[in-house]
């Protein structure tokens, strides 16, 4: 039981040396500052926050107006490019309508010839026809003059 009142007692001289040390560090602390410290009236004090203030706001605002001017020329560079392609695909829109149309005139071009070849064709099938049935009638004379002979064949 001494021994646990012996450990109290160094405890508590400690604690109040710390004290009576913190004390004086206090102290010296406050004659530092009174000797340093600058005092203001409370209206310049709240007019130097403001500005404080409002120079941090200033700051933030500049900080995000170059945020959006880079933005900005990153939108204005994309619309170059967008522009740019624009113009190639209607380059090539236009390119290829003129391919079109060229395609179209020379299926036309043939569709024209094909028919061409294709009546030329059936005149020339209608001639064979026709000599097909004068043959076919000068044998038919053939036999008839010659006797009911046929015709070597």
């Amino acid at each position: 039981m001494e021994e646990q009142s012996r450990g109290s007692e160094e405890r508590w001289r400690g604690s109040l040396e710390n004290l009576t040390e913190m004390a004086s560090n206090l102290d010296s602390l406050q004659k530092l500052l009174l000797k340093k410290a600058v005092f203001v009236e409370e209206d310049a004090f709240a007019k130097a926050s403001l500005v404080s203030e409002q120079a941090r706001t200033i700051k933030v605002l500049e900080q995000r107006v170059e945020t959006l001017e880079r933005e900005l020329d990153a939108a204005i560079t994309a619309a170059a490019h967008a522009r740019s392609e624009k113009r190639q695909a209607e380059a090539a829109q236009k390119a290829a309508e003129l391919r079109a149309q060229e395609v179209t005139k020379e299926l036309e071009n043939t569709t024209k010839v094909f028919k061409l070849h294709m009546e030329e064709l059936k005149g020339m099938q209608e001639q064979i026809a026709k000599r097909d049935n004068e043959i076919k009638l000068l044998e038919a004379i053939i036999q008839t003059l010659g006797g009911k002979q046929g015709l070597p064949k």
